[in-house]
Order: C-alpha cells, then sequence, then structure tokens
C-alpha cells in the first residue's frame, strides 16, 4: 500500500490549526506536527521531512512576513518538501515573490479556499506531489497586473483563459474538462500561448512557469 502523505501545519491561530488537521486526517493525510511560530516549524520540517509544510505567511513575533521567510528557507534547504502558504488576504507582491524561482511543489491559497474540503485537499496532494496550486482569485490578481507593454495582449481570450487555469496548477486533461473542450484543443492552445509568449521549447513544466509567472514581476 502507499503510504499517506504526509504534513506539517503551521499556524498561530490554534483552532484553524486544528481544524485544518483534523480536515486533513479525515482525509488520509497524515499530520506528522503542528507549529505556532516559524522557528518551530522549521525546527519540525528538519526532523520530520514531511511530503508537505502548509505555512501561514504571517505568524509571530511580527506578524508581517515570517511564514514567508519559513518557506523560502524550506525551500532553500528541503528541496523535497512541498510548500502551500495560506492567507488571509491576497498579498501580490508575496505571491510573485515565492513564486518567482519556480513554482514546482508550491502552493499559494486564501484561508477561505480551506473551507472547500475537496479542492483543499486537492491542492495539498497536487503540491505534495510536485505541482503547483494557486488560488484562483491570486491568479486573477496577478493577471491583472499591467506594465507599459502588457504581455497578455498578444494573446486570445480563450487563451487568457487557458492560461489563468494553467495558473491555477492544472493539467491539460484538467483543463479540458473544466472548459469543455477536447484535450488536444487545449494542448493547441498551450503551444499557441507559448509561441504568443516568446518562451523558447524546454521542459514542459518549466515553460508552464514561466507562461504564468516570471513576465508577471514587472
Amino acid at each position: 500500500m502507499t503510504p499517506p502523505m504526509r504534513v506539517v501545519i503551521a499556524d498561530d491561530q490554534l483552532l484553524l490549526r486544528e481544524g485544518i488537521a483534523r480536515l486533513l486526517e479525515d482525509a488520509g493525510i497524515e499530520v506528522v506536527a503542528q507549529s505556532g511560530d516559524a522557528e518551530d516549524l522549521l525546527r519540525k520540517v528538519g526532523a520530520h521531512k514531511p511530503d508537505v509544510a502548509i505555512v501561514d505567511v504571517r505568524m509571530p513575533p511580527t506578524h508581517t512576513d515570517e511564514g514567508l521567510r519559513a518557506a523560502a528557507e524550506i525551500r532553500e534547504k528541503h528541496p523535497g518538501v512541498g510548500v502551500l502558504v495560506l492567507s488571509q488576504y491576497v498579498e501580490e507582491s508575496y505571491a510573485l515573490e515565492l513564486f518567482g524561482n519556480g513554482a514546482d511543489g508550491l502552493g499559494y491559497l486564501l484561508k477561505d479556499r480551506v473551507g472547500d474540503l475537496d479542492r483543499f485537499v486537492e491542492s495539498v496532494r497536487r503540491v505534495g506531489e510536485g505541482g503547483s496550486a494557486l488560488d484562483p482569485e491570486v491568479v486573477g490578481r496577478l493577471l491583472g497586473r499591467r506594465r507599459r507593454e502588457d504581455p497578455l495582449e498578444v494573446l486570445t481570450p480563450r487563451e487568457r483563459e487557458v492560461l489563468g487555469q494553467m495558473a491555477e496548477g492544472r493539467s491539460n486533461g484538467g483543463i479540458a474538462e473544466t472548459l469543455d473542450v477536447t484535450e488536444r484543443a487545449i494542448e493547441k492552445h498551450v503551444t499557441s500561448i507559448f509561441t504568443n509568449l516568446g518562451l523558447p521549447p524546454a521542459s514542459a513544466d518549466h515553460r508552464r512557469v514561466l507562461a504564468v509567472l516570471a513576465y508577471l514581476r514587472s
């Protein structure tokens, strides 16, 4: 049998932390440790080597970006550990900073999404398996950022729609199901997006990341 996915949860709100733990355990995911601050989180990630660390952006002592900095340190010191960041609000600068070096094994969700159990568990599993998970509202805010020359101007409305789905971490098959079209049609749209954005052939995952994130850093 495949062993259950293992996670560490870090949030200074005890009730939320316990609630997330209960939801995940009911879904067959093992919660190996919980933390109330970033320093303790780093210790427990180092000790348990979980599949995923679920991290609140703002934690003690200053409640600013301790969680974000801990997430970055986990990415650097424990590259095999996926990181799913939870935030109360859409914080564009934090999202861009977090995804600046790639999105494999990385997620950013608003805390409100925890209430959608199936989607939340899907996001945790996706991140633990090396994929990415971006909150739809975060995607919308990032794609809404403008610069003097908007790179998205070269895309058709349908390509923009597909790009938004890509940014949420969906596969071509998942996008096809959501948009009620064939997977081959989505493959053509994705290829067109890469071409129109001037992304040369490379690893498919890397090009997907570049297509939805790298050019947003303006």
